[in-house]
């Protein structure tokens, strides 16, 4: 029985670290690579609205999410989901809603304008 609750022990604490760790590293990235300050307030809320809630983004702010860079794209996701008011919501989902808006921005960006 005793084993048991330092198994016990031992895992709460081995994802305890895991997620400080996680946190602390989207947190680096974030600040070595300035992410929060290469998009503007309402490219933010579009975004965030098209990947956490449900919504489309423009190709004003999909040139600017693109301009953020997948690394910080990425790293301002998860940071976002490891929020406590994000507790609810399905990681996995969440991932690939923001896989496909960046892979949408993407490809809208770099395809050729209709009107040449």
């Amino acid at each position: 029985m005793a084993s048991l609750n330092v198994y016990s022990a031992l895992v709460v604490l081995f994802l305890t670290c895991g997620a400080a760790m996680a946190t602390k590293e989207n947190d680096q990235i974030i600040k070595d690579n300035n992410c929060e300050t290469k998009m503007g307030l309402p490219c933010v809320l579009e975004a965030f609205t098209s990947i956490f809630e449900t919504g489309t983004i423009s190709s004003k702010c999909c040139g600017e999410l693109v301009g953020l860079g997948k690394v910080c794209h990425s790293a301002l996701v998860k940071r976002t989901l490891e929020n406590p008011l994000f507790k609810d919501l399905s990681p996995a989902r969440i991932i690939a809603k923001s896989i496909q808006t960046w892979n949408n921005c993407l490809a809208l960006i770099d395809s050729p304008s209709p009107s040449a």
